[in-house]
């Protein structure tokens, strides 16, 4: 079992989209932000699941996709961890990490 570790890029990128949807809805951001949190627990038994981001093209950076949003994460299997990079929203170009 792999241990997740949100990086506080991570945070503040959940936070910047919180505050983006609370501007029409209160209630939607929070659904969208309890759903972006919860999304990434399938990875502590399946740290592989998401696929490797186009990119960049390396195994250990991959992603999950939840509705509009990419879940970045690093896998680090020598630590059994899990490190949720940032949370990006697909309909924006993807630069750097």
């Amino acid at each position: 079992m792999a241990e997740i570790i949100w990086s506080e890029r991570a945070i503040k990128d959940i936070e910047q989209i919180a505050n983006y949807i609370a501007n029409d809805s209160v209630r939607y951001a929070q659904m969208v932000v309890q759903r972006l949190f919860q999304r990434p627990q399938v990875l502590i038994n399946n740290p592989h699941l998401g696929r490797v981001v186009s990119e960049f093209n390396i195994d250990t950076i991959r992603e999950l996709i939840d509705g509009f949003y990419r879940i970045v994460y690093q896998v680090d299997s020598s630590k059994e961890t899990i490190s949720i990079i940032t949370i990006h929203h697909s309909r924006k170009e993807f630069l750097n990490l």
